[in-house]
Parts: structure tokens; C-alpha cells; sequence
């Protein structure tokens, strides 16, 4: 079995940028990203890859393989299933709320095919048992796109529906969630820059 994680450093995370520059950005998904790696491995999955379009950051990465890519997601990571013959679990890098535990349940469906969804319509990961019978699309409601893939290529799914493994960074209102249920580094970096506080009946994220 192998992990691949998408993985893009440079100008990361633009609707982060009205609470955090970008040398914050690129400095918290990096983080994030080693947080999702160590997660996979104690799931006790040892082969972990990196595809990413350039190298930039990942220099000094010795915690998995870094394949550069530079085609579109979804070109890269179809290039990639097309090379693999052995079970394949895509993570995306910015899930600091995964647990093994959580991997470990995926990686265990009894389906063909293990979806998780994401925010608003996206994919947090997918585990696929038999690549060469899979094509993943991202982008756009891609959750539901994924599910008709698997119908249409006659591959059995299950969608694994997590509020933890689904909540994916890409807002501010989403470092509100790393906060409160999160742990690591990733929530180690956030909380040394912001605090919860009330407003109008929500929990929002205010600076130091």
C-alpha cells in the first residue's frame, strides 16, 4: 500500500492571506503537511510520496518520497495511479484534525473504494484498491464526482463521514476548528498567533 499527498508550498493557502502573510502560509502548511506524513506512518503505512509541482520546501524532506509533477492535480495524480498496481491512499495536506485512527479505518472499507468528503463539496481523501480501475477528478463538487467515477468504472465505494478527517484549512473560519479540536504542531503555530473569542453567539478567531 502507498500514500501520496498533493503538495504545492509556494503562495499557499491565498484566502488565508487576511489573517496570515505568506511566509505564515508557507510556513503553516508546511507544518501541516509533516503533521499529515506522521499521521499516515503511524497508521503503519510506510511508503508515503510527496507529488508536488516544484520542490521548493521540500529539499530537506526525509519523511517520504518527493515526486515533481508539474501537469495539473488531476493529470499528476491520474499519471500516478496509472504507475501503481497495489492499493493507493490519496490525503490531501491540509487535514491537521486526521488521526491514524482515522486513516486506519479508511484504509479497512470492504468496498473497492473509500471517499471522504470535505467542505463544501470537495474530497479529503480517497482510498482505491485497484487504481487501475479509478480516475479521481478534483475541483468543483468533486465528492460527488468521485462517487460517480467509482459507479461508472463498476467499482463498489464507501464514503467515510468524518466532521474530523472532513474539515479541511482553507479559511479563516477553519483555524477556528484547529483550535478547538485540533492538536500538533499545526495547532501549536495558530495558537501562538490568534485566540478564540465570542461574537454574536459564535466562536471567532481574534489576534494576539
Amino acid at each position: 500500500m502507498r500514500a501520496v499527498i498533493p503538495y504545492k508550498k509556494a503562495g499557499a493557502k491565498s484566502r488565508l492571506s487576511p489573517v496570515l502573510s505568506l511566509q505564515e502560509r508557507e510556513e503553516f502548511v508546511e507544518l501541516m503537511l509533516n503533521q499529515v506524513i506522521d499521521c499516515i506512518t503511524e497508521a503503519v503505512i510506510e511508503n508515503v510520496d510527496i507529488l508536488s509541482p516544484s520542490g521548493y520546501g521540500l529539499e530537506a524532506m526525509k519523511k517520504a518520497r518527493v515526486l515533481l509533477d508539474e501537469k495539473d492535480l488531476n493529470e499528476a495524480l491520474n499519471s500516478y495511479l496509472e504507475e501503481e498496481d497495489g492499493p493507493v491512499l490519496i490525503v490531501m495536506a491540509d487535514l491537521p484534525l486526521l488521526s491514524p485512527e482515522h486513516v486506519k479505518e479508511i484504509t479497512s472499507t470492504e468496498k473497492d473504494i473509500c471517499i471522504v468528503p470535505g467542505k463544501g463539496g470537495g474530497t479529503n481523501a480517497i482510498f482505491i484498491k485497484n487504481p487501475s480501475k479509478y480516475r479521481v477528478r478534483y475541483y468543483g463538487s468533486s465528492f460527488l464526482t468521485h462517487c460517480s467515477i467509482a459507479a461508472d468504472f463498476g467499482q463498489s465505494f464507501e464514503i467515510y463521514d468524518s466532521f474530523l478527517a472532513g474539515t479541511d484549512i482553507d479559511e479563516p473560519e477553519d483555524l477556528v476548528e484547529l483550535l478547538i479540536h485540533g492538536k500538533g504542531p499545526a495547532k501549536d503555530y495558530i495558537n501562538r498567533k490568534f485566540k478564540l473569542a465570542v461574537s454574536r453567539g459564535r466562536v471567532i478567531l481574534v489576534p494576539l
